[in-house]
């Protein structure tokens, strides 16, 4: 069973070392994994090379559709395995995309790497297969809310995140797109009783000007209902680009 990769900009499968850019773990040394596929259409998606093919007609706000064949690779789990331990990170971030769409072959991969600590990026909507879950160290569950132009019946499905919300190592991570956005993670917050500082606010955006205006606002409302704040390092380093 092969996984199905992204691409970057050479064409090859998305496998890079960087400073994760998100949640809990920003500023850490990792290598990254891109899957493609997804099992939802956010609107301002910043990697819709991942899912958005043509003759995919759910809206994207860029209305660019992309090239199945030239944005997709596939590699055998042990030539990723490879790859990623050619690295020589001791943390591994597997993204996507929706990545546990391809739990059967992530777990295939993640046979051969047996030292590597693993980070999931995942939209909540399901669930790690038994023996990809039991090498996971962190879950950021990324649930996406109303403004992501989702169905709530697809994206917020409750016995998933009730599931994640009574994981220890799961922690949530909300893109704020305006401020009324944080009244539906308040909602979803009575409801599924996420662990304290367990959830992070994260500005929706893709340059640094985008990112500094939200915060300015974002940084008082997480303040005012105790949630912390993410950043995205990875934008204000290298811009909005693959591989990175």
């Amino acid at each position: 069973m092969s996984l199905i990769l992204a691409t970057d900009d050479t064409g090859g499968p998305e496998i890079f070392a960087s400073l994760q850019g998100e949640g809990p773990s920003a500023g850490t040394p990792v290598a990254f994994i891109r899957l493609s596929r997804c099992n939802l259409a956010c609107i301002w998606c910043d990697t819709a090379y991942t899912w958005h093919f043509e003759g995919d007609n759910r809206p994207h706000r860029d209305g660019v559709t992309y090239e199945r064949k030239s944005n997709q690779v596939a590699l055998d789990p042990s030539d990723a395995a490879e790859r990623i331990a050619a690295l020589g990170q001791k943390r591994l971030v597997i993204t996507g995309g929706e990545p546990l769409m391809q739990g059967g072959a992530l777990s295939d991969m993640l046979a051969h790497l047996p030292d590597i600590e693993v980070e999931i990026e995942t939209n909540g909507t399901t669930k790690a297969p038994s023996h990809v879950d039991i090498r996971v160290d962190q879950y950021n569950v990324s649930p996406k809310l109303a403004h992501s132009g989702n169905q709530a019946e697809l994206a917020l499905i409750p016995e998933r995140l009730d599931f994640y919300a009574g994981d220890p190592r799961a922690f949530f991570k909300f893109v704020i797109a305006a401020p009324e956005d944080v009244k539906e993670v308040l909602e979803l917050h009575r409801r599924y009783h996420f662990k304290p500082g367990h959830v992070f606010l994260m500005a929706e955006g893709t340059t640094s000007e985008a990112l500094r205006e939200k915060q300015e606002w974002l940084a008082l409302l997480c303040l005012e209902h105790g949630f912390r704040m993410s950043d995205r390092l990875h934008i204000h380093l290298y811009g909005d680009t693959r591989g990175t």
